[in-house]
């Protein structure tokens, strides 16, 4: 099994698919770098040789942020973004969309599961 910046990646799979398995490496990024290492297409993980992944490695490396960096990077950015009190950095603290979606009615995926008010009880 191949293993490249603590990513096991998949045996099975064809390499560019099994590259996605790292995390900041998506579809084109991983179809550039098997261009550029020269590894045909319908290739599997199992057939790599070891040049193939010290020469993946490397490219990784050198070129991108990726795994563990590329989350420290990401919540750096916003914990910087909620200590500036932004409206960005609000928005993250109170677990609310950032990007300008309505919350009226939709917004469910960052508010979390309905929490039901009761109504009023009217006066008699």
């Amino acid at each position: 099994m191949a293993r490249i910046l603590g990513v096991d990646l998949p045996r099975n799979k064809r390499v560019e698919i099994a590259l996605t398995y790292i995390y900041g490496i998506g579809r084109p990024r991983a179809a550039m770098i098997c261009k550029q290492v020269g590894i045909p297409s319908e290739l599997r993980t199992e057939g790599l040789t070891d040049e193939h992944i010290a020469k993946i490695r490397s490219i990784v490396e050198a070129n991108f942020k990726v795994e563990g960096d590329l989350r420290r990077e990401i919540g750096q950015s916003i914990k910087r973004l909620m200590d500036l009190n932004c409206f960005r950095g609000i928005r993250h603290r109170k677990g609310l969309p950032v990007r300008g979606q309505n919350t009226r009615s939709n917004a469910r995926t960052r508010k979390g599961p309905k929490k039901t008010v009761a109504n009023k009880k009217k006066a008699v």
